[in-house]
């Protein structure tokens, strides 16, 4: 200790047990750079070490336990919920009015991932629809499908119930006029998707109609929507006039046993589907094809869509353009690609016709070569109130 004889010196007024502690857990604390641990290697007992003082004063346990991390809610956990069960007795799609179930698709653009989320519905997904009878067994398609139309009939006539009077209709339709509500469905170029059928009945909680407003490609086939919408509702349609419809809930309604509808949490891809213009037109030559195409595009316009109009008169104007020109063009200069392909589809089928080209933003059809005018020539008008059968039978009465 002669070493700590001058250090002691100089410190007379302080103890000498503080002044060697003092010193000894400075020591400790040097790096190994220091002169006094290189030279003499002199290390502190641990009772003097400030180490083992700390660890002889009881510290707190810690009470509180961590948080734990925020996690979004989410719609596909289902935390032990078993899948939900619809007994609706038809096969579910994205969209009722553009896609049909005679049309099957040549291959799928991905996996086949339910837009239901996973686990949520008791039906399984193709990829294209989640049927009511199960996939697998291929033997009962062809037996259910009038079963399960039946099913709908008897359903919807006896939510219906009673007809309408005259007087009664005309009460419903001036109580969904837009002057007299706001509540409005859009119905834009999907179609009738699976999700509006839950908003027409949430709709049909607080009224007994709903107002229906149809645009865009839908309106080609108005027919269609109609049906469409008394199929999968069980509702009936009591006006329409132009790309408004009137939708009334029926007489047996009760909103508090609506049938459960699953909803969809994205929209599905799109099958892959055969192409609506081949490299050849059938019954004409590769040059004749090209030729045909050529014209086709330098005839003179029958009529311009604008973007989500109203498309219902489309059908009897190419009908009666065919009477005096064997090539009919349709500038959709404006619309998207996929919304007059759809447009060419439904012509096809309803005029009926051929597809040329869908070329720089237009759609030319050919009549064929040989054409004859169809004789079912039953459209909807443009106006329609469905009250003149009632009146009829009034006037036969009286």
């Amino acid at each position: 200790m002669s070493f700590l004889t001058p250090f002691l010196a100089r410190q007379k007024n302080f103890p000498i047990a503080t002044l060697l502690t003092r010193h000894l857990s400075s020591a400790t604390t040097r790096t190994t750079t220091s002169k006094l641990h290189e030279r003499y290697t002199f290390t502190p007992p641990p009772s003097l070490s400030p180490e083992s003082q700390n660890d002889d004063i009881p510290t707190k346990p810690n009470k509180k336990k961590p948080k734990p991390r925020y996690r979004p809610p989410s719609s596909l956990d289902r935390n032990g919920r078993k899948p939900v069960r619809s007994d609706l007795p038809f096969d579910f799609r994205f969209s009722y009015t553009e896609s049909s179930a005679k049309v099957r698709p040549i291959g799928l653009r991905g996996p086949k991932y339910s837009p239901f989320g996973p686990g949520r519905v008791d039906r399984a997904w193709t990829g294209v629809c989640a049927p009511a009878v199960d996939p697998k067994v291929e033997l009962l398609e062809a037996k259910e499908e009038p079963k399960m139309e039946h099913q709908r009939k008897k359903r919807r006539g006896w939510v219906q119930g009673e007809p309408l009077s005259t007087a009664e209709r005309k009460a419903l339709v001036l109580q969904g006029e837009r002057g007299k509500t706001k509540r409005q469905i859009n119905l834009g170029r999907d179609g009738l998707t699976h999700n509006m059928l839950d908003v027409i009945h949430k709709h049909w909680k607080y009224s007994e109609v709903v107002r229906i407003k149809c645009m865009g490609v839908p309106t080609v086939d108005m027919k269609n929507v109609c049906t469409q919408l008394e199929d999968k509702t069980y509702g009936k349609v009591i006006s329409r006039h132009g790309g408004t419809i009137i939708l009334y809930r029926g007489r047996n309604y009760n909103p508090n046993h609506r049938p459960v509808i699953p909803l969809m949490l994205w929209k599905p891809q799109e099958p892959v589907y055969p192409r609506l213009i081949k490299t050849t037109i059938e019954g004409l030559s590769i040059e004749e094809t090209k030729e045909m195409r050529k014209r086709g595009l330098a005839v003179p316009v029958l009529t311009k869509l604008a973007k989500n109009g109203y498309y219902a008169y489309l059908v009897p104007m190419v009908r009666d353009a065919f009477l005096s020109s064997e090539l009919v063009r349709i500038d959709c200069t404006g619309l998207e690609r996929s919304d007059y392909k759809k447009i060419g589809c439904k012509l096809r089928d309803l005029v009926p016709c051929i597809l040329v080209t869908f070329d720089k933003e237009q759609i030319v059809v050919w009549r064929g070569k040989d054409y004859k005018p169809p004789e079912d020539g039953y459209f909807f008008k443009d106006k329609e109130s469905f009250d003149d059968y009632d009146d009829h039978l009034d006037a036969g009465v009286g």
